[in-house]
């Protein structure tokens, strides 16, 4: 069982930047393959980033490519989202997530394959 809190969000202008932290209770951080997602209003979930448990090869969402960064501390357990040049469509709940690391990395990019997820943040860009 892993347990998963965020924090980090906020309200920023246009142009801003925001680092999301995601905190993991447990000792196994390190075999779990992370994910963000985010959910705006009357929109279905999306994925953002993920980051491999082996390796730590990364994969973002076209839309973000270039503005964040998804990264992990497997010493403090803790998983990071730096979020640079935010736009206003950026605005939404964001969430993090976590399922078992596996030698394949496929289905890092789908909601379905996670096992485990935080409460979410609130990320609000103003423009």
């Amino acid at each position: 069982q892993v347990q998963l809190v965020e924090s980090g969000g906020g309200l920023v202008q246009a142009g801003g930047s925001l680092r999301l932290s995601c905190a993991a209770s447990g000792r196994t951080f390190s075999s779990y393959d992370m994910g963000w997602f985010r959910q705006a209003p009357g929109k279905e979930r999306q994925f953002v980033a993920a980051i491999r448990w082996f390796g730590g090869r990364t994969y973002y969402a076209d839309s973000v490519k270039g503005r964040f960064t998804i990264s992990r501390d497997n010493a403090k357990n803790t998983l990071y989202l730096q979020m640079n040049d935010l736009k206003p469509e950026d605005t939404a709940v964001y969430y993090c997530a976590a399922r078992r690391g596996r030698l394949s990395a496929g289905g890092t990019d789908a909601e379905t394959e996670y096992d485990y997820w935080g409460q979410g943040t609130q990320v609000t860009v103003s423009s």
